[in-house]
């Protein structure tokens, strides 16, 4: 623990000090939801652990569970079980996981049906604040605890609440998803390097035609469907790009991603 840091009671514990869980943590400080010094992050990693404490210097990063009633899991989803089974000899009670694919069921059976147990899938843009998340309770959630999930999870971006037989959809399409943008970035660079662009310039281009596109989409009233007809003249240019697109069966590649990335999700909850 930096400093050797004394902590009685805090008021929040995050298991996995990784990418997301981290991302949590600094959404949640940032939000004033604790105190710096009221978070505790468990990590298993001793790196991960010496970087985590020049990230967050007031708080405390262990690599052992302390006591506290209200934890978030954020580890990968085959850890999930073992370190559930050992929560309710540390006073949890509520408890909000974002491990792909494991269900409620399975998180309540390994901590011996003690604890109230909200599951979220959020993504990625969380780590600046952008997150696109969506939730769903255990039965046994009061309107607090679920109150207290849906804050933990708006410090990181949006949230919407499904059922939980939604979430590996949810899984599929918001999860994975920024790996598609990601990928489709690549390929415009490429293909601007392609027609005569240098690398930089088509970076620059496609970064912003990107961040652009995605602003536009957030703050229109309109369809995704009419913003593209608004930018499509009839045999333009971009009419040509679009057929190209349609001809090789763009809408089908997409559905079909969004498919495994959902069945995956599903095979890691068995």
């Amino acid at each position: 623990m930096p400093g050797d840091l004394v902590m009685s009671s805090p008021s929040l514990v995050i298991i996995g000090g990784g990418n997301m869980g981290a991302a949590l943590a600094r959404g949640l400080v940032a939000e004033k939801f604790l105190l710096p010094g009221e978070l505790v992050i468990v990590e298993k990693s001793h790196d991960r652990r010496a970087i985590l404490s020049k990230d967050f210097p007031q708080s405390v990063i262990s690599e052992q569970m302390l006591n506290c009633d209200s934890v978030i899991v954020a580890v990968k989803p085959n850890d999930v079980s073992e370190i559930c089974s050992t929560l309710k000899n540390f006073g949890v009670k509520q408890l909000l996981s974002i491990a792909a694919g494991v269900t409620i069921d399975s998180i309540e059976s390994a901590s011996g049906n003690s604890i109230s147990v909200v599951r979220a899938m959020p993504n990625t843009p969380a780590l600046i604040g952008q997150g696109a998340s969506a939730m769903a309770a255990s039965a046994n959630c009061s309107s607090d605890q679920n109150s207290w999930a849906r804050k933990i999870l708006q410090s990181v971006g949006k949230v919407v609440e499904v059922e939980e037989n939604l979430l590996d959809a949810v899984t599929g399409l918001s999860g994975s998803g920024p790996a598609y943008i990601f990928l489709l970035a690549e390929a415009l660079i490429d293909a601007g390097v392609q027609q005569g662009l240098s690398a930089e310039v088509a970076n620059d281009l496609v970064r912003q035609l990107l961040v652009g596109s995605s602003a536009l989409l957030a703050q229109s009233a309109v369809s995704p469907a009419q913003l593209r007809q608004n930018v499509t003249s009839p045999n333009g240019t971009t009419a040509a790009g679009i057929a190209t697109l349609e001809n090789k069966h763009f809408a089908d590649i997409i559905s079909a991603a969004v498919h495994a990335a959902t069945a995956r999700s599903k095979e890691l909850g068995l």
